[in-house]
């Protein structure tokens, strides 16, 4: 039997000061189509930053 498509995808945040840090995450593409935007800590740059998701 053929699997349904699945609904959450794995994703990477990515730091918007330094482009080196990033988290991994999953998110539903079904219900949030746009971009993901955090604010997450940076342990290179020892304070929180906006991360953004990078395809």
């Amino acid at each position: 039997m053929a699997k349904k498509a699945e609904a959450r995808e794995i994703i990477r945040i990515v730091c918007t000061e330094d482009g080196k840090s990033y988290y991994t995450t999953t998110k539903n593409k079904r219900n949030t189509t746009d971009r993901l935007e955090l604010m997450k800590y940076n342990p290179n740059l020892r304070k929180h930053t906006l991360h953004r998701e990078k395809k």
